[in-house]
């Protein structure tokens, strides 16, 4: 019982707001403002939602698409270009991904 009641106190505590759209896009990286963007000026009520800050989406935090350490051209290697991808992640990127990138990126 007293749980109940300590559930009806905690729902009470906070004020839900309903809302209705036609289109929810999810991620605020470049294409997900642009799809945003577009389908706002179709007429259509939309929605962006992310889970970072627009200034911390994928978009912004690239440094210059996706590349591979081919060693044509001097002192080159994978480590060093998952060096600079970790940094360029401000390393908060998928450690593990961003490995198999690098490793397998010049085969590609």
């Amino acid at each position: 019982m007293a749980k109940d009641a300590n559930n009806a106190n905690t729902a009470s505590a906070y004020s839900y707001v309903d809302h209705k759209f036609d289109v929810v896009v999810v991620g605020a990286g470049g294409a997900g403002l642009r799809a945003t963007l577009g389908m706002a000026e179709q007429g259509l009520r939309t929605a962006c939602i992310t889970k970072v800050f627009p200034t911390r989406s994928h978009t912004v935090a690239a440094q210059g698409g996706i590349a591979a350490s081919l060693s044509n051209m001097g002192p080159d290697s994978w480590q060093w270009h998952m060096y600079d991808t970790v940094k360029g992640s401000d390393w908060l990127g998928d450690v593990d991904a961003m490995e198999y990138l690098v490793r397998e990126a010049p085969a590609a």
